[in-house]
């Protein structure tokens, strides 16, 4: 096995680690949200209790993207297009791989993207 396809198979088993304990955080702050008192307006801590758990679903949001994106990594990889860019068709560079092996894009076609589309191609 490649050293890259381990990096993706490790990276892959930590984000997944990372999503269950998001989703341990977001049950805790949903049984948290159900034994406090229903009015918020006046209890300090529904505020606080509703923030935190948009901030671990946000958390989460992300996690799942990265999984997807780490999961189709190593389907390129498998079938021999890992590294190439989904838009322009040249290689990534191996420093953008590795800070960011689940890049789809090229440096040059992701500074293209509108913000807040990531690393999909379009």
């Amino acid at each position: 096995m490649t050293d890259e396809r381990q990096r993706l198979l490790k990276d892959l088993a930590e984000n997944t680690d990372e999503i269950a304990r998001l989703e341990l955080d977001r049950a805790r702050l949903i049984d948290a949200a159900q034994s406090a008192t229903a009015d918020d307006e006046h209890d300090p801590e529904g505020t606080t209790i509703g923030q935190e758990r948009e901030q671990v679903d946000a958390l989460l949001i992300s996690a799942h993207r990265v999984h997807d994106d780490l999961e189709q990594a190593l389907a390129d990889f498998d079938q021999g297009r890992y590294g190439i860019c989904e838009r322009c068709g040249e290689a990534i560079a191996a420093e953008r791989l590795e800070v960011r092996p689940q890049a789809r894009l090229c440096i040059d076609c992701a500074r293209a993207r509108p913000a807040g589309q990531g690393d999909r191609p379009s």
